[in-house]
């Protein structure tokens, strides 16, 4: 009796789980659990815990904190070097981002064609992607160096440079600002250029068919058919671009600390100089804090522009 009892209890429990699996909807919500388990736990707990030492005193090695309000963020908004970092991130992410994108479309599009060896040039191209980023700028920081730089020997070679001309690529300001702008151009070129390349497979054949019947012609065909289509998952590597940049210190890190006179000096690398070499981890954290509002703001005007394109 106790045998059937049990089995006659779990009968209704078995048939409101079946119920649930069947549901689309709770379905939906069970697979995507672990993902949302995941990001809460990776960037919810680290970024409650920001908040938490902003308004602290909390310093390293400190084992006690005090609560000091918004102390924190108003000693940060008096700071000129926090409003040049802030400049300098949005100088740095939004010119970079610019030239990605319009260097991942003409690489996409070239892709996109049938050619001999069209394997070889695509790995060459993903290499940048795939290589650890503080190992590919530890070779850039060879590359620019100020004695050794194969690029001031080449433009002297080539007779480009004048006998007392020498760059320091980054001890100028102009030239390290230039510098890591290029460097993160060619980090985050090759995520963009798979993700346009994605878009440009999208498009039905028979687009290009009837436009070429029309008598369209390249550029008619490029800014007519090829970018309108494609123009949502051009944003969507755009965002994807910003989000990397804005909040990337190892470029700057490793090429040039923030300097000449922090002309380079972005908000991710001074939060970590000021809360992690400096100490001053209440600080620090109230520097990064600065990141999510901007980020937010940019994330849902792309995703928003994004949809609009997608429906008209």
């Amino acid at each position: 009796m106790s045998a059937h009892a049990s089995a006659a209890a779990t009968a209704p429990a078995q048939r409101s789980v079946r119920r649930w699996l069947d549901d689309d909807k709770w379905l939906g919500r069970l697979m995507l659990a672990p993902a949302v388990i995941y990001i809460a736990l990776l960037v919810g707990f680290p970024f409650l815990l920001s908040i938490y030492y902003s308004l602290s005193d909390a310093t390293v090695g400190s084992r006690t904190l005090h609560f000091v309000g918004m102390e924190n963020f108003r000693r940060i908004l008096e700071s000129d070097t926090f409003w040049r970092s802030l400049r300098n991130a949005l100088v740095f992410t939004l010119l970079s981002q610019l030239l990605v994108v319009v260097l991942a479309k003409m690489l996409a599009m070239a892709l996109y064609s049938d050619f001999r060896g069209k394997w070889l040039v695509r790995l060459l191209i993903l290499l940048p992607w795939v290589a650890p980023i503080s190992l590919g700028t530890i070779g850039w920081l060879w590359i620019f160096d100020p004695v050794y730089s194969i690029i001031n020997w080449t433009l002297r070679a080539l007779g480009l440079l004048a006998p007392n001309t020498w760059p320091i690529w980054l001890g100028q300001p102009n030239l390290a600002m230039a510098s890591v702008i290029l460097v993160d151009v060619w980090r985050l070129l090759p995520l963009a250029t798979v993700i346009i390349l994605a878009g440009l497979s999208g498009i039905p054949q028979d687009i290009h068919d009837a436009a070429a019947m029309d008598g369209a012609g390249f550029w008619r065909h490029l800014f007519r058919i090829n970018i309108p289509l494609v123009m949502p998952i051009m944003l969507v590597a755009l965002l994807f671009g910003i989000v990397f940049t804005f909040t990337d210190m190892i470029i700057i890190f490793v090429l040039t600390r923030g300097g000449p006179y922090d002309t380079t000096q972005v908000l991710a690398s001074l939060a970590f100089f000021t809360g992690i070499q400096g100490g001053d981890l209440a600080e620090g954290a109230a520097i990064s804090l600065f990141l999510f509002p901007v980020l937010v703001a940019v994330v849902i005007l792309l995703l928003t522009i994004a949809r609009r394109t997608e429906v008209t």
